[in-house]
């Protein structure tokens, strides 16, 4: 016999930039309302405005852990944040739980779990060292006779542009679990 999924909430922090928090606002109804059309098991937001600390605090609920996932693994998801990342300051944090932990805030001065230094160096690592590799590949010959500084230069802009905009917005949520450390429940 299996037994019923129970329901997932993620909540999620984030911080806005300074005057865009209307826009914001306005793409979080657009994000719940697509979600509402296109996700079967999606129950619902609250938003909570922020108050001293500046941070917004949203919940968003989803009948069973699949739904979910298939939620956040969405194309819709990820254009949707790609919309919204200019208004974005920072990173949210995420949290995902299954049981009434979601109607309680941590106390004041509570830190949420960072991100492993360690594991973080070696997932840039990586990522330059492929990206500086295949841009050497590609452009350098085009390049050859440029002066040193301009081919860095060149190489250098296209490279933090592809990192920020395209390649870590679409490796951080898949490598998650291994930059974050699991938190310890003793």
């Amino acid at each position: 016999m299996t037994l019923p999924s129970a329901p997932v909430t993620i909540t999620v922090r984030r911080r806005v930039r300074p005057g865009r928090e209307t826009d914001y606002e306005a793409w979080l109804q657009r994000l719940t309302q697509g979600a509402a059309e296109a996700f079967p098991g999606y129950l619902g937001a609250e938003f909570h405005r922020p108050g001293a600390d500046g941070i917004y605090r949203n919940v968003f609920r989803f009948d069973t852990p699949e739904q979910l996932e298939a939620f956040e693994g969405s194309e819709f998801r990820a254009r949707m944040l790609a919309e919204a990342a200019p208004i974005f300051a920072a990173d949210a944090a995420w949290e995902r739980m299954t049981g009434l932990e979601f109607w309680f805030d941590a106390p004041p001065g509570t830190r949420l779990p960072q991100p492993s230094p360690h594991r973080m160096a070696l997932v840039l690592i990586a990522v330059v060292f492929a990206l500086v590799l295949i841009l050497n590949l590609v452009l350098g010959p085009v390049m050859s006779g440029w002066p040193l500084a301009l081919r860095l230069l060149v190489l250098v802009t296209i490279q933090i542009g592809l990192m920020t905009y395209v390649i870590m917005p679409s490796l951080t949520p898949l490598i998650a679990r291994f930059i974050y450390p699991k938190i310890s429940t003793h």
